[in-house]
């Protein structure tokens, strides 16, 4: 059958001719998403700064009040409401205004006392506590002896406080100062890890002013003179950041 042999002969011959242009047919790729394409992320440092200012405080803040017991609780109101008028009288007497005396607290309560094991009413304990704001700290000291002076045995100085009225200037100050330190441990890492330093990426701020009241000893008010010694140091204000920047 010699048209059969001829035919197959030329299937084998297509096949063959056919299989090298497959084997070698270029491979296309589906173009890349321009989401997904993967892009090195930026070597960072973060470092922390901290930066201090101090200024002389321009204000004191007094808590100050009255404290009596008596046998009633109509007794013991009426010598709190005496005691306290006689420390607003000696406070306004010092030139503080209205705007910066402030009731702080007003308590009446009883008192028990323990007798053969059984709790027995003795009195009624009456109490009123004012915050005193002095702008003229020269006149601190002052104030404080015209408080105890005016109140007697039932006067209380709780605490005193050194502040400044506008902190604003003082927290700038301090903010600078933690700012160039960051900037300078940044640069300092970068030079050592052998980069330069890049932009600043992110900045956070923690911290602020670490003033606080200054205890007056009861033993103070005892003196005679023009008023209670007083030393009002200096307001510190303390900022902390955490920086990170770029390294190039």
């Amino acid at each position: 059958m010699p048209a059969l042999r001829a035919s197959t002969a030329l299937a084998v011959t297509l096949l063959a001719l056919t299989l090298p242009q497959a084997a070698t047919a270029p491979a296309f790729a589906l173009p890349a998403r321009p989401g997904l394409s993967a892009q090195p992320s930026p070597s960072t440092v973060t470092v922390t700064g901290e930066g201090s200012a101090t200024a002389a405080p321009d204000l004191a803040l007094i808590s100050a009040g009255v404290d009596v017991t008596a046998k009633t609780s109509k007794e013991a109101l009426a010598a709190q409401n005496a005691a306290s008028n006689a420390l607003l009288d000696a406070v306004r007497a010092q030139g503080v205004e209205e705007r910066d005396i402030r009731t702080e607290s007003l308590s009446l309560s009883p008192v028990y006392e323990d007798q053969n094991g059984a709790s027995t009413l003795t009195g009624y304990e009456a109490a009123q506590s004012f915050s005193v704001k002095v702008r003229d700290m020269g006149t601190t000291g002052a104030v404080l002896q015209a408080i105890t002076d005016a109140t007697g045995n039932a006067g209380r100085i709780r605490s005193v406080a050194f502040d400044i009225a506008d902190p604003a200037p003082l927290h700038a100050r301090a903010r600078e100062a933690a700012h160039d330190d960051a900037h300078t441990k940044a640069s300092q890492y970068a030079r050592l890890s052998g980069h330069r330093l890049g932009r600043l990426v992110s900045l956070t701020e923690v911290g602020g002013s670490d003033s606080r009241p200054v205890p007056v000893a009861a033993a103070a008010f005892d003196q005679t003179g023009t008023g209670v010694p007083v030393a009002t140091g200096e307001i510190r204000d303390t900022i902390t950041v955490t920086a990170v920047y770029e390294l190039n």
